[in-house]
């Protein structure tokens, strides 16, 4: 039996990570991030510490202290949490201001470093949740028709583009068009945006990053989005197979089948 160590952003993603650490028999020490994480974790935590996003040093001493040596990301932190140098410890400011551009993948991977200086090490969520991972085909409602699937390859390449750019990973598609690029919004608010400029009926794709870092920033959805897919009246949205989880996978997709929502994993 090891500690692992989970560092909680906010949403679902922490909470199914913790569960599933406990059932492959580890204990989860969980560092919860005060401006983000859910109060209830520590009902799926076997110990739990909060503490600003910016108080690294106390966050890696705390871990060393439950002799933690692996560590999982899950859940979302907001950018304008990472961007405040104001609630940053020494180490925090050190580490940004090591930085060549405040892109996630390069705060991200810094932040990895520093744990790995320490003596610990980050691992990808998906080590715990295999089960969760898309499936290639149509995961719910109908098939698309050859115009769709024209959209759904013009928009996958967009997709890509953008994400090696390390701006978002989704694209909003009608008729060849790009309606909506995510950014630090994140996906929800982006089929928003896209309804209000584009109307209904668009095709959302969504990519892994080229060459991405599975340990963090990895593709997700699940049962918002999906509810968010049917509030904005999108006909489809595809994913990367093997690449993206489904949050409350069977749950998620149950809603999309009974709300004729179309999720293909390509």
């Amino acid at each position: 039996m090891k500690n692992i160590g989970l560092i909680a952003g906010n949403n679902r993603f922490p909470f199914l990570v913790a569960q599933e650490i406990k059932k492959s028999g580890d204990k989860v020490v969980c560092i919860a991030l005060k401006e983000e994480a859910d109060i209830k974790l520590d009902k799926v935590c076997d110990k739990i510490y909060w503490f600003s996003v910016g108080k690294f040093q106390k966050i890696l001493d705390t871990l060393k202290s439950e002799d933690v040596k692996s560590v999982v990301m899950a859940g979302q932190v907001k950018h304008v949490q990472i961007y405040s140098a104001i609630k940053m410890d020494w180490r925090a400011i050190k580490v940004m201001g090591s930085l060549i551009n405040k892109k996630a993948d390069v705060i991200l991977g810094a932040i990895a470093n520093e744990f790995e200086k320490d003596g610990i090490r980050l691992i990808s969520p998906n080590v715990y949740l295999k089960h969760l991972l898309a499936e290639r085909g149509v995961l719910s409602g109908n098939k698309l028709s050859a115009i769709e699937n024209r959209d759904v390859e013009f928009g996958y390449k967009m997709a890509k583009e953008i994400a090696g750019l390390d701006i978002g990973q989704t694209v909003v598609v009608k008729d060849k068009s790009i309606i909506a690029v995510e950014s630090v919004e994140g996906t929800d608010e982006c089929i928003k945006r896209a309804y209000k400029l584009g109307g209904e009926n668009s095709i959302v794709v969504k990519v892994a990053k080229p060459n991405q870092d599975f340990r963090f920033d990895i593709p997700v959805i699940g049962v918002n989005t999906v509810y968010t897919l049917k509030e904005n009246m999108v006909r489809a949205m595809v994913v990367e197979s093997n690449a993206t989880l489904i949050l409350d996978k069977n749950e998620a997709l149950d809603i999309a089948k009974k709300s004729g929502v179309t999720i293909i994993a390509i």
